[in-house]
């Protein structure tokens, strides 16, 4: 069942949803040649404990860290660890918070230090299609009108997009209805209208190769390209209004200083 979320339960998504934005933007801003995933997630956690709020990911299934750090042909959950990041690697971070109950999750691809101009086309596409599928969360629409949006942008321009892995409804729970796939498939049957009040995680994952993935047997966590392209991942949480959508991955308050925070 999809649920509307109240203007109470919007409050709170909303300070969720700043909260992860803010921290999110702190470890993208401490990507550099050298640092360690560990030590990005380490951010992570410290920071949730200056903000009380509970890390989202840390335990849920297993999982066994706060941030997932994904680098290069590693699609989504890679698990935080000793690799050093060196000049030309691109990494996902995807994170998200649980404050008083209710979930925020966002992710950003970035770059190390200089990258090649075809990963640097990549990130911008893959940040495009993003934009392309908020856009189309108006009420009104099917939901496969962001599917289509994105999936429209992303070959358009020679990438691919992962079939495996799809974006999701959120509130009380990191996963809810309905299921959001950033691709249109033919034997979809499940294609609700959107309605003001529904908040979804729109997170379109765009590989330089094939849209094939396989999990890393090792840990069982960590997803990767099956033909070892570069992939990238971008992730907002999304309220569908009756007008604009509202992006509640966002800040609030207007900074004339972002504190070095990543933005996107």
């Amino acid at each position: 069942m999809i649920t509307r979320k109240s203007l109470f339960e919007l409050d709170r998504m909303r300070k969720a949803g700043e909260i992860t934005r803010l921290i999110l933007g702190r470890i993208a801003a401490a990507v550099k040649p050298g640092i360690t995933t560990k030590e990005l997630d380490e951010l992570a956690e410290a920071a949730a404990k200056e903000f009380g709020v509970k890390p989202a990911f840390k335990g849920y299934q297993g999982f066994p860290a706060c941030v997932c750090t994904s680098v290069n042909e590693q699609v989504v959950h890679g698990i935080p660890g000793p690799r050093k990041l060196k000049t030309g690697d691109i990494i996902s971070l995807d994170f998200g918070v649980v404050y008083k109950g209710y979930y925020g999750d966002a992710a950003v691809t970035v770059g190390v230090g200089e990258i090649a101009p075809e990963h640097q086309r990549l990130l911008e596409v893959t940040r495009e299609a993003l934009w392309k599928g908020i856009n189309a969360a108006r009420a009104g629409n099917r939901l496969s009108a962001i599917s289509r949006a994105i999936q429209e942008h992303v070959e358009s321009n020679g990438f691919s997009v992962v079939r495996d892995f799809v974006g999701h409804g959120i509130g009380q729970a990191m996963h809810e209805e309905p299921q959001v796939p950033n691709y249109v498939s033919p034997l979809q049957s499940y294609n609700p209208v959107l309605k003001p009040g529904m908040t979804l995680a729109i997170e379109p994952m765009v590989n330089a190769g094939s849209y094939q993935v396989k999990i890393d047997p090792r840990d069982h966590w960590t997803v990767t390209t099956m033909d070892g392209s570069y992939s990238a991942h971008f992730e907002h949480t999304v309220l569908v209004t009756e007008g604009e959508p509202e992006i509640l991955t966002q800040l609030r308050e207007s900074r004339g200083d972002d504190g070095g925070m990543v933005q996107w």
